[in-house]
């Protein structure tokens, strides 16, 4: 359940924790101290972070480091996926060691339970929705293009399966459904996600939610085929739906 209120105990069920969802920071060479105050004030409202990706903005050492500094002030565990931004340099193993340096559990083959919720997740990549998913057809290059959509897929799918909790939340960057871009323009809705992402969250039960960014004008809300709530947590689109750059979601 989405939690609209700025207090964990308003309105969550017994035994349940509240996640607070952010994605698409963009955090650049002139961002220090941007987000200290922010991570403050979601330690005291959630107990969980969750990070959906384009943490910094072209994966740079330094950008890393200034996020790193400002989540020192987070005291609530962190997990955290790499978006396309974090990629750039060519170096987003040094981005996910300098997220590590500060306590974050960058999400990608691993998965980690914490409070008793399980946390998987993956970059993911596009690819496409439903009929429109691309195929594997034709030049090699498509092959190896849809190749990475599916490990992608499959990677989250294994670190779903590793986890032995009753509730689980999937940390994306990319959609896994159309309906969360919804608000971008149609002719780029193919580079913005893909069902496969979908399909691997819809094989577990126990799955309750998923929270993604990287579609800085979608839409808030939506479900996988099998009724999974999806929320886009780019922090352009919640700030648009609550007046607050993150989510905070009971689970």
């Amino acid at each position: 359940m989405i939690e609209t209120s700025d207090s964990r105990q308003a309105g969550t069920p017994p035994g349940s924790i509240t996640v607070a969802a952010i994605g698409d920071l963009h955090v650049t060479d002139q961002s220090e101290h941007k987000y200290r105050d922010l991570f403050v004030e979601i330690s005291q409202k959630a107990d969980v972070l969750a990070l959906c990706g384009d943490l910094t903005n072209f994966g740079k050492t330094r950008e890393a480091e200034i996020l790193a500094e400002d989540l020192h002030a987070c005291t609530i565990p962190t997990v955290a996926v790499l978006g396309n931004h974090d990629h750039e340099c060519g170096q987003p193993e040094e981005v996910a060691r300098i997220l590590h340096s500060a306590g974050v559990t960058v999400l990608d083959e691993q998965a980690v339970e914490i409070k008793g919720v399980g946390f998987a997740g993956v970059k993911g990549f596009v690819g496409g929705f439903g009929r429109g998913e691309l195929g594997a057809f034709g030049e090699t290059a498509i092959k190896g293009f849809v190749e990475e959509s599916i490990n992608e897929a499959r990677k989250l799918e294994n670190a779903l399966r590793s986890l032995r909790t009753d509730r689980t939340v999937a940390v994306l960057h990319y959609s896994p459904i159309a309906k969360t871009v919804e608000g971008e323009p149609p002719e780029i809705f193919p580079f913005l996600g893909s069902s496969r992402l979908a399909d691997a969250i819809d094989r577990f039960d126990n799955v309750r939610f998923a929270v993604h960014g990287h579609a800085h004008r979608g839409t808030f809300e939506g479900k996988t085929p099998r009724g999974v709530p999806v929320y886009n947590c780019a922090q352009f689109v919640v700030s648009e739906q609550f007046g607050r750059p993150y989510a905070l979601i009971a689970v």
